[in-house]
């Protein structure tokens, strides 16, 4: 937006994690605002609205002139006019090249609104404002359907407030507060906007999500952000904190794997495996391989079992057996379990199975034997998959059991630590967090000494520019051993990849790699969530052990879901106050009750109904 005539305005740009973000531009006798949001109920919808405000009486018509770069071009599709819809211009195309050969070529929808060169207030006015409105779907009948929906809310004046509306009701379902520094406050209530902003959207029957990438749809340097492809970025790092608030977006996460399920089936046939899904690297719409490297599609196989994972913590906070049974969940189950027991080989010398030629989360190092993290999670999907198989009531294949108890992870009988591979040697350079993640999230069996030994070992040799997560679970390591301070050093270098004013995380703290790296959030919300609760998803509870900074005086988690119930978490130096706020009846919650770990001693605990375990004598 440009005022012919002005030599001097004051331009400012916000964001409202409520709604959305503004740009305003101020002169003595104007205002004029414009503002973007994606819609949060039409999905499909970009929404734009400009507002010119009278600021002192001229009488003299104001205008603001109006430039937009658009031009409907593209090196990636196929693109032709149609004819204009309800005033709005049109375009369709289909995508020049497969992601895979022989593969389907996606279709794409654009129905827009004309912008004019200026906009006028005429004298006798003193505030106008002018809506636009962009669609983008997968087929014409989509984008003209939502194109409508968004005019007919325009002409009933309810577009902007149907919107803030699903935002709010978004935000009453969970919420993260914390006495405590600012900085930190910030940090948090950032990564909360930016992650349920990539979330799939409530109450969108028939609405296919696609996975969430790393930077979800922003687009950085070209080569650094991603192309929009899934890694198990979305799966490991972003989705348990989605899961704690909300399972049904969780659901809605694991459903875009089981769909790739099949592609996930011919990777492993391409790799030479007669069985079993092998999940790629990076994953698009068929579920095949679409990483540019092929080092990283071949050897970074762990992706495999972090997707199961995801799987067995929604299970064990949901108790969703439909997923399973109806909806593809279990022959998905059965296609990992399948392919690490094709994927081990039996060592004579060492009696046991070996996983050789892998990528470990470290990427400064491949082709190496039984990484501690590779192997430690196939042992952890095995183990699931059997226990899924009983309580599915179907027969567990001996060699299931006989691999995950007998696969290789390394250890260090005399230094008592985990090498991240055979042949490790302590000191070796390392990109990003790995063997730290055998004590979370795996919760890989180990004593404290070895914990701390992990810790100390990595700490050091990991790459310090290297990418953001990594730190959140150092920092969930030390909080785990009660170090505070070293946690809190650990949580600090993650402020380094923090942007402002918009909080939006880079990927590198040199600022290079992905923008707003949603994986970054989302491990820097594990060290709160996880971390200073001491939240754990198991088989048979949801453990808590709480470990917050001495300058964190109380923290609230509201909205925590668990068997179908909604709780809320208040922890101090003082006490830990847990309250049951939701209890739905249809379909039915399972009952809760507290425990104890120490004594045993049980406390029921229904809807409305809240205990602090200082007043039970426990702190």
């Amino acid at each position: 937006m440009t005022v012919p005539g002005a030599d001097s305005l004051a331009e400012t740009f916000s964001l409202n994690t409520q709604t959305g973000k503004e740009q305003s531009t101020e002169k003595v006798f104007l205002s004029s605002t414009h503002q973007i949001y994606a819609h949060h109920s039409l999905v499909h919808l970009m929404a734009f609205s400009i507002t010119i405000r009278r600021s002192a009486h001229t009488g003299q018509p104001i205008t603001v002139e109006l430039r937009t770069p658009f031009v409907p071009k593209s090196q990636d599709l196929d693109l032709y006019q149609g004819l204009d819809f309800q005033g709005a211009h049109y375009v369709y195309g289909t995508t020049l090249v497969p992601e895979v050969e022989g593969g389907p070529r996606p279709t794409v929808h654009m129905l827009w609104t004309p912008v004019p060169q200026a906009l006028t207030l005429c004298g006798e006015e003193w505030e106008q404002s002018w809506e636009f409105l962009t669609a983008v779907a997968e087929s014409e009948e989509e984008v003209k359907r939502s194109y409508s929906e968004g005019l007919a809310l325009i002409a009933s004046g309810s577009l902007y407030s149907s919107h803030t509306r699903a935002w709010d009701a978004l935000w009453r379902g969970c919420c993260i507060d914390l006495d405590g520094p600012l900085p930190l406050r910030q940090a948090l209530y950032g990564c909360l906007y930016y992650l349920l902003s990539a979330i799939p959207p409530r109450d969108n029957p028939g609405f296919l999500f696609h996975g969430i990438s790393p930077g979800g749809l922003s687009n950085g340097t070209r080569g650094e952000d991603y192309w929009g492809h899934v890694f198990w970025d979305q799966d490991t790092w972003v989705f348990p904190n989605i899961l704690l608030f909300y399972p049904e977006a969780a659901r809605a996460i694991l459903e875009y794997r089981i769909r790739m399920l099949e592609g996930a089936l011919r990777n492993a046939e391409e790799q030479g495996y007669k069985q079993g899904a092998k999940f790629p690297w990076e994953s698009a719409a068929t579920g095949q391989e679409v990483c540019p490297e092929d080092i990283y599609g071949a050897q970074e196989i762990h992706i495999t079992g972090d997707v199961l994972m995801a799987f067995e913590q929604y299970y064990y906070t949901t108790q969703d057996q439909k997923l399973f049974r109806e909806d593809g969940g279990w022959k998905l189950v059965v296609a990992v379990a399948q392919y690490w027991c094709s994927r081990m080989v039996w060592s004579e010398e060492e009696q046991c199975y070996h996983i050789r030629g892998v990528m470990p989360p470290d990427e400064y190092h491949y082709q190496v034997d039984n990484s501690a993290y590779t192997n430690a999670l196939a042992r952890r999907s095995l183990r699931f998959a059997a226990d899924i198989a009983q309580d599915l009531l179907i027969p567990v294949p001996e060699e299931w059991v006989e691999c995950a108890n007998k696969v290789k992870v390394p250890f260090d009988m005399e230094k008592k630590y985990h090498p991240e591979y055979d042949g490790y040697s302590p000191g070796e350079r390392v990109k990003q967090a790995d063997v730290v993640l055998l004590g979370f999230p795996l919760m890989h069996p180990m004593s404290p000494e070895v914990r701390r030994n992990d810790l100390e070992t990595y700490e050091p040799v990991t790459e310090l520019n290297g990418p953001a997560m990594t730190w959140s679970m150092f920092a969930v390591g030390w909080l785990e051993l009660k170090e505070m301070q070293r946690a809190q050093s650990q949580l600090n270098k993650c402020f380094s990849n923090i942007t402002e004013p918009f909080k939006i995380w880079v990927e590198n703290s040199d600022g290079s790699g992905a923008v707003n790296f949603l994986t970054g959030m989302g491990g820097f919300l594990q060290a709160v969530l996880f971390g200073y609760t001491g939240f754990r998803i198991t088989k048979t509870s949801l453990l808590f052990n709480p470990s917050c900074p001495d300058d964190v005086h109380k923290l609230k988690v509201t909205g925590v879901s668990y068997l179908g119930n909604k709780l809320k978490f208040t922890i101090t130096k003082e006490e830990i106050r847990i309250k049951v706020t939701e209890s739905p009846l249809d379909p039915p919650a399972l009952p809760l009750e507290a425990v104890l770990e120490e004594s045993g001693q049980r406390f029921p605990l229904g809807e409305g109904q809240s205990i602090s375990l200082a007043d039970l004598g426990f702190a």
